[in-house]
C-alpha cells in the first residue's frame, strides 16, 4: 500500500479543507497506482488544496504533474449563509469567495508548487477544451445534480484504459449527505465501463475496464 511521506501527510492535515485522513490515504494510494500509467492526475474541485497535496506528491514520485480545475469561487454549500461558508476566503474587494490565494499558499508551504498545474475555470468549459488521456480523474466539485453530472460527463471520457476514476462524498443514505455524487457513482458502475476497486467511507475508487461512460 502506497503512503505519502510524513511531511506530506502533515501538510495535508494542516491545510484548510474537508477530506478526512482515512479518505486522503485511500486517495493517495489510488493516485500512486494510477501514476504507473505515466499520465497526468486530474482533480475537479480544488478549494484550498488539501487533497491536491496528496495528488501532487503521488505525481512527483512518478515524475508527473497533478492538474487541478476550479473556478475558486466556491461551490453552492460554501456560499454566505450556508453550512460550509468560510468568511476568511472571501475577497473583500469584490465580495466573492476566492480560494485561489489560499490554495497557492497551501502548495507553497508543502513545497509542491512546481508539481501542480492549476487551471482556473468552470469544469465543463475546461473539459470541453481538454484533449488528452488522464491516468486519474478525481471528482470532488459541486454537489448538485447539474454540476456533478457535468463533471462526470465532461471528465470521465478522458480516463484512459486501465485508468482510475475517484468520486468523493458518495453517500448511499440521504441522511448522511447529498445524493448527486452517489448518482454519478451508480451511473459509472451501470455503464459497464468501470469496476469498483475500493470503498473508504465516502470515497469510491473505480477503474476503467471498458469504453463509454
Amino acid at each position: 500500500m502506497a503512503s505519502p511521506k510524513p511531511e506530506t501527510l502533515a501538510a495535508f492535515e494542516a491545510a484548510k479543507g474537508f477530506m478526512p485522513v482515512r479518505e486522503g490515504l485511500a486517495l493517495y494510494e489510488a493516485a500512486a497506482e494510477a501514476a504507473t500509467l505515466g499520465l497526468p492526475l486530474l482533480e475537479v474541485g480544488t478549494y484550498c488544496g488539501r487533497s491536491t497535496i496528496l495528488l501532487a506528491d503521488a505525481a512527483r514520485e512518478a515524475g508527473l504533474s497533478a492538474i487541478t480545475v476550479d473556478h475558486h469561487r466556491g461551490s453552492e454549500e460554501q456560499q454566505p449563509g450556508w453550512e460550509y461558508h468560510d468568511p476568511t476566503v472571501v475577497d473583500p474587494e469584490v465580495g466573492l469567495m476566492d480560494t485561489l490565494p489560499t490554495f497557492r499558499r497551501t502548495l507553497h508551504k508543502a513545497g509542491l508548487e512546481e508539481h501542480v498545474i492549476a487551471i482556473v475555470g468552470r469544469s465543463p468549459r475546461v473539459a470541453a477544451a481538454w484533449g488528452g488521456p488522464l491516468g486519474l480523474v478525481f471528482i470532488d466539485g459541486g454537489h448538485t445534480d447539474e454540476h456533478a453530472t457535468a463533471d462526470y460527463e465532461g471528465w470521465a471520457p478522458h480516463v484512459a484504459p486501465g485508468g482510475t476514476l475517484v468520486i468523493h462524498d458518495v453517500f448511499p443514505d440521504p441522511a448522511d449527505g447529498g445524493q448527486a455524487p452517489y448518482r454519478i457513482y451508480l451511473r459509472a458502475l451501470a455503464s459497464g465501463a468501470f469496476e469498483e476497486v475500493s470503498v473508504t467511507d465516502s470515497l469510491r475508487v473505480l477503474r476503467r475496464t471498458g469504453t463509454g461512460i
